[in-house]
């Protein structure tokens, strides 16, 4: 699994100690690449060299279809983009963007995202932000911390997403250019057969799709990255976007919901029994009103569809109901994050309740 992060990193530590718990010390908008592997019930963790060699060019040329210049500065993150998409294909899977809420160490952050990859057909790429979390005593301080923090690693999502929209958009139209080449190659003298095999063979392809997840105060990092008006996470990067338990206002929500471009569909989900947001509606802070996914009134945003899970088998007051009991008990909750993480139409098997403009399983 590959973490993208704007930690502070210490590549003298082993294992997850790599990983510190401020932004990086070049700036919170510094993005590095980890590898991490599980052996023997422990993670492994290397950080990746930034810049790629002329030699590691020229292999991804030739091995996906590329024609970069090899004498270019290109960094690791492209390494990656072709490696995870060539193996999204490969096993049938998609990309799903998790970003992760407060209190989370790494541990956590690694267990949730092996346990979607387990539930789910994806490939979770984590974007992990300095969030501490804290203990009873400190848990006040650390979470107005983890609210700092969030907001300043706003600039760092973008960059990613940046890179995100650059690299899908270069390795989906080499695709379909090779999948162009091989039908007219196929049909050289019949241009309407050669349409019809391209679209079957992009049929067989199995396009991969990129979706984003927002888990808790995840979402409170997306709210500020959607802010300046050229950001990327403006712009239309995604198939789609699911904002889970969104630890942010309510109230207003929609002046930044409706900034976020999809190309199919944004999901909001809502548990009005939340522990957690419960617990986070009487913190102190920068007015700390009703959570978004723990209210069910003043649902407007026009580009959004939401999702009630209140009361659903196995939900509870559960805070990542998308993992654990609540997806594997619930079959329709499970279905519902299946489509909503592979670009899908979630909705499809869900009642519609117009009196609070929400959808709840069936």
């Amino acid at each position: 699994m590959y973490v993208v992060t704007n930690r502070t990193l210490d590549p003298t530590n082993k294992g997850l100690t790599i990983f510190g718990r401020t932004p990086n010390e070049r700036g919170p908008n510094e993005l590095r690449l980890v590898a991490v592997t599980r052996r023997g019930g422990k993670y492994q963790t290397d950080l990746l060299a930034d810049q790629l060699s002329p030699e590691a060019i020229q292999d991804i040329n030739n091995r996906h279809g590329l024609d970069l210049d090899p004498a270019g500065t290109y960094y690791a993150s492209l390494r990656v983009a072709c490696e995870l998409m060539e193996q999204a294909r490969k096993d049938k899977r998609h990309v799903l963007i998790y970003v992760h809420g407060y209190n989370n160490d790494m541990g956590d952050i690694l267990a949730t995202a092996e346990a979607v990859e387990a539930l789910y057909p994806v490939i979770v790429v984590p974007f992990s932000w300095p969030a501490n979390g804290g203990g009873a005593v400190t848990g006040t301080l650390s979470y107005l911390d983890d609210k700092r923090d969030a907001r300043v690693s706003m600039d760092a999502l973008n960059r990613f997403f940046a890179k995100v929209r650059d690299y899908h958009e270069l390795l989906t139209h080499t695709r379909r250019a090779q999948l162009w080449g091989r039908a007219t190659s196929e049909h050289q003298a019949n241009p309407g057969a050669a349409r019809e095999r391209y679209a079957e063979l992009l049929a067989e392809d199995c396009e991969v799709t990129v979706n984003l997840m927002c888990h808790s105060m995840g979402n409170y990092v997306l709210k500020y990255a959607l802010g300046p008006s050229g950001a990327a996470a403006r712009d239309l990067v995604f198939d789609n976007v699911s904002l889970v338990a969104a630890d942010t206002n309510n109230p207003g929500h929609e002046q930044w919901v409706e900034r976020i471009q999809v190309r199919s569909r944004l999901y909001i989900s809502i548990n009005e029994d939340d522990y957690a947001l419960g617990w986070s509606r009487r913190k102190p802070g920068e007015a700390q009103q009703e959570r978004l996914g723990h209210y069910l009134k003043n649902l407007i945003a026009r580009n959004a569809r939401y999702v009630d899970v209140t009361g659903a088998p196995w939900v509870r007051n559960d805070h990542a109901y998308f993992k654990g009991k609540p997806a594997e008990k619930n079959a329709a909750l499970r279905a519902f994050f299946t489509a909503a993480f592979t670009g899908g139409r979630a909705e499809a098997d869900l009642r519609y309740i117009p009196d609070i403009n929400a959808y709840r399983p069936k």
